[in-house]
């Protein structure tokens, strides 16, 4: 029999696949990439008798290949908060799903093993941009205001690797951060001690200077649009930055687009915070456009759309 653990590159997918194997260790075949790698079914070869969990990954995008493996007898435990479409029905398939803009992957996993790693939920859910959701979950902690800042920065951090077109954008291949990770049952140890850490915490304040520096494209009442060049620190920093927009102007909708070789675009939605919803509906209207209602994506936009995005971005927050 062969395992298989298929997780997203990010802190949610990193962090819920942790949480599982602190409480159920299992050897595994690692199966990941960057952040909008999410089609990752397709690389599994299992067969019947195998086990393969799937962490934070759109069961939408992978269902063909999730009907596949339960068709071939492969017992698939699947845990994710993106647009799932329609759930095949299995007996071979455990799905806990739940699209519900206040949560994550991480807080999934945490709920299924009754908080035994709760810290590391925390983090994960910091990094997916649910600062309240993060600091209610962490409630029976009892943590203080530096603990809680220590778990955002890790939650950011991480999820800050995960971003880029190809894995030579990042500063750690998701699956390396993980097994790095993987040795440490505490996150407070993971930040005390783990040189990745620090390596991460030094990249991302030299990459989140530049962002900042960025002159915004459509800047309104509703919506801002801002254009990153084509390098890698504007790929890595991208999605953190567009949190952290987000953050800063909860009634605005954010759009970070990229510049991709060959002039395409990579984008990254933010909902407004204080209507966190429709980000999905915007980009699953443009090819290979995805994600969840609050943060969503679009990996590669072609460049004569765009312009049609902005005016959809625009009409679909409500932008005059």
């Amino acid at each position: 029999m062969k395992n298989f653990d298929v997780f997203n590159g990010d802190a949610d997918g990193i962090c819920a696949l942790h949480q599982l194997r602190l409480a159920h260790p299992r050897s595994s075949r690692l199966v990941t990439g960057v952040k909008r790698d999410t089609a990752l079914l397709k690389r599994v070869q299992a067969n019947v008798g195998d086990q393969v969990t799937v962490l934070d990954i759109s069961l939408h995008k992978n269902c063909d290949d999730l009907v596949d493996l339960l068709n071939r007898g492969v017992e698939v435990q699947y845990f994710d908060h993106h647009f799932a479409g329609d759930i095949p029905t299995s007996d071979n398939l455990e799905a806990h799903i739940d699209t519900s803009a206040n949560t994550c992957t991480s807080l999934l996993v945490n709920g299924y093993l009754g908080g035994a790693y709760l810290p590391w939920a925390v983090a994960a859910a910091f990094g997916d941009n649910l600062f309240d959701a993060a600091r209610a979950a962490a409630t029976p902690l009892n943590l203080s205001e530096a603990q809680m800042q220590q778990l955002e920065e890790l939650g950011t951090l991480i999820n800050y690797n995960g971003y880029g077109v190809t894995l030579d954008d990042l500063y750690f291949a998701p699956d390396a951060l993980y097994r790095e990770i993987s040795g440490y049952e505490s996150p407070f140890e993971f930040i005390a001690a783990s040189r990745a850490f620090r390596q991460l915490a030094a990249g991302f304040a030299a990459d989140i200077e530049q962002a900042r520096e960025l002159t915004a494209a459509v800047e309104e009442t509703a919506v801002k649009v801002l254009m990153l060049p084509d390098e890698a620190w504007a790929r890595r920093v991208s999605g953190v930055f567009g949190n952290e927009l987000a953050r800063g102007a909860p009634e605005r909708a954010h759009a970070l687009m990229t510049v991709l070789s060959g002039d395409d675009y990579r984008i990254s939605v933010r909902a407004p915070l204080n209507n966190k919803t429709g980000a999905d509906e915007l980009c699953m209207q443009f090819p290979t456009g995805g994600g969840r209602k609050a943060a969503a994506g679009i990996n590669a936009l072609p460049a004569e759309m765009a312009d049609d995005f902005i005016a959809a971005f625009r009409q679909q927050y409500g932008a005059e």
